[in-house]
């Protein structure tokens, strides 16, 4: 019984903190939670459905977020939908696309593979910000180098901000190739 009342107040303790942007933790506002939206049960550490198919997702180091690319379980290239989400459960910032009839065409997929090598991207557009998302490893980097995460480039600049996984992403590209067209 005590070992349920401490699970209990450690996850009401871990609500009532969260994450800003510069990585500072802040108390949540105490105000009831809005309960007209029916509730989402999420897979662990994504922001996918647990009947969706997890794409990629990972937290990244900063900010405190959750990337992740969902997928409904029959996405082929003429079924199903792909979607890119960023956030916190319960707190997407930003999910692309809204609807989820025709996402196949708005994704593109690079795998490149090689000894040593071996790079995966998804990417896509949103307003003219181009996002890639990235599972890159290079080996023939002394000493290998590993690049999780999402990179943003802002319109009419070459300026990219990336932000790199916290973690280890749960990844599962299979199929990809087959359902979204090719990058570059």
């Amino acid at each position: 019984m005590q070992k349920l009342i401490l699970s209990i107040a450690i996850m009401v303790l871990a609500r009532c903190f969260i994450d800003d942007e510069r990585g500072l933790s802040q108390t949540a506002s105490l105000e009831p939670e809005d309960t007209s939206q029916p509730t989402t049960v999420l897979q662990p550490n994504t922001l996918c459905d647990r009947n969706e198919r997890v794409i990629f997702s990972c937290p990244l180091k900063r900010p405190a977020k959750i990337v992740s690319v969902c997928a409904s379980k029959d996405l082929t290239s003429d079924r199903g939908y792909l979607q890119y989400r960023f956030g916190l459960p319960g707190k997407i910032e930003l999910e692309f696309p809204k609807e989820r009839t025709g996402t196949q065409t708005k994704f593109q997929y690079t795998h490149y593979f090689r000894a040593q090598v071996d790079l995966t991207e998804i990417s896509f557009n949103v307003n003219g910000y181009e996002y890639q998302v990235t599972d890159d490893y290079n080996g023939e980097e002394k000493p290998a180098q590993t690049i999780q995460g999402v990179s943003v480039t802002t319109p009419g600049k070459p300026k990219e901000v990336t932000f790199i996984c916290r973690a280890k992403p749960k990844a599962d590209y299979t199929d990809l190739q087959a359902v979204l067209g090719n990058g570059k």
